[in-house]
C-alpha cells in the first residue's frame, strides 16, 4: 500500500478553513495513489488554546457534517485517512483522532497521555482503550503526540495486531529530538510501520518543528522531512514485513522474534503506579 504523511500548517480556531485544507490535501495525496493519508493532531481545530471555554466552540461530535464531507472525498478514491480534532461529548471535551474511510468514521481514539501544554491542559483524559481499526485489510493503531513517548501503549497496539501506527502530533521546537528519535525506535521495537505526521507554522507563541517521518519495521526511515516546510511524504510499504515478527538475520544462527521472545511474566511492575 502507499502511505502519505501530511506535514502542514493549521489555521487556529477555524474549522471551515481547516476542512478546506484537508480536502485539498486529500486530493493531492490520493491523486498520487495514496491508500492511507495520515494528518496531524488537532488538524481541524488548532491546538494552542488558553482555556477550555476558548476551545469548546471549535469542538465537533462524531456526527458532524465535517466528517461526512471528508468521507465523501475519500469515497472518490477508496482511500482512508486519519486526522486529529477536538471532540465534544456532552459536557466532556477530548483531544481525539479518527480513522475515516469511504463509508464514514471507522473508529476513533481519545488522547490518554496529556502533557501540560496547549489544549491538553484543559481536556478530559481519554477513555478509549488502545485498539486496532481496519482500513480495508490494513490494521491501523491510532495514537496522538505525547502517547508515543510511552513505549507501553505502542506495544499494546502492536500486540493488538497493528500493521501501522498512525501518530498525529503537534511537536513544538523543543521536541525536535523526540521527532527524530521516537518514530524509528517505536517502529523497531514493535516491528511495524510508524507514521508521525507533525504540523508546522506558529500558533499563539508556539512554533512547530515539522520533521515528520514514515518508518519501517526495522526502524529504517523510509521517508522524512528534515525541517518545517509544508510537504507530503510518501512510502510504498509491504504489510507482510510488519506481520512477520520473526527476523532471521543469519540463517539458523541469528534469529529474533520481537513477540515470541517476550517474557511478560517478569514485567509485572510495568503497569503499577509510580510509588
Amino acid at each position: 500500500m502507499l502511505i502519505a504523511c501530511v506535514q502542514t500548517d493549521i489555521t487556529f480556531a477555524d474549522v471551515p478553513a481547516n476542512l478546506t485544507r484537508v480536502i485539498d490535501l486529500l486530493d493531492r495525496a490520493t491523486g498520487e495513489g495514496a491508500d492511507l493519508v495520515v494528518m496531524p493532531e488537532c488538524m481541524l481545530s488548532g491546538y494552542a488554546y488558553e482555556s477550555r471555554e476558548q476551545a469548546q466552540p471549535h469542538a465537533l461530535t462524531l456526527e458532524d457534517e465535517v466528517f461526512k464531507q471528508i468521507s465523501a472525498k475519500l469515497a472518490q478514491s477508496g482511500a482512508h485517512a486519519t486526522l486529529g480534532f477536538l471532540e465534544s461529548d456532552g459536557e466532556r471535551l477530548f483531544n481525539a483522532a479518527a480513522l475515516i474511510g469511504p463509508a464514514g468514521i471507522v473508529g476513533h481514539y481519545r488522547k490518554i497521555h496529556l502533557p501540560h501544554l496547549g489544549i491538553d491542559r484543559f481536556v478530559d483524559r481519554g477513555d478509549i482503550p488502545y485498539q486496532t481499526l481496519l482500513a480495508g485489510e490494513t490494521r491501523i493503531g491510532l495514537a496522538i503526540c505525547y502517547d508515543s513517548s510511552f513505549p507501553e501503549p505502542m506495544r499494546l497496539l502492536a500486540l493488538a495486531g497493528a500493521d501501522v501506527i498512525a501518530l498525529g502530533t503537534n511537536w513544538p521546537y523543543p521536541a525536535e529530538r523526540t521527532a527524530e528519535i521516537v518514530p524509528p525506535a517505536r517502529s523497531m521495537e514493535n516491528h511495524l510501520f510508524f507514521v508521525a505526521a507533525n504540523r508546522v507554522g506558529t500558533e499563539n507563541g508556539f512554533s512547530f518543528c515539522g520533521r515528520s517521518s514514515i518508518c519501517g519495521p526495522d526502524g529504517v526511515v523510509l521517508a522524512s522531512c528534515p525541517d518545517d516546510r509544508e510537504t507530503i511524504l510518501y512510502a510504498d510499504v509491504d504489510l507482510a514485513q510488519a506481520r512477520n515478527k520473526r527476523i532471521e538475520r543469519t540463517v539458523g544462527a541469528h534469529v529474533i522474534d520481537r513477540f515470541a521472545d517476550r517474557r511478560p511474566e517478569f514485567y509485572g511492575d510495568i503497569s503499577s503506579p509510580v510509588k
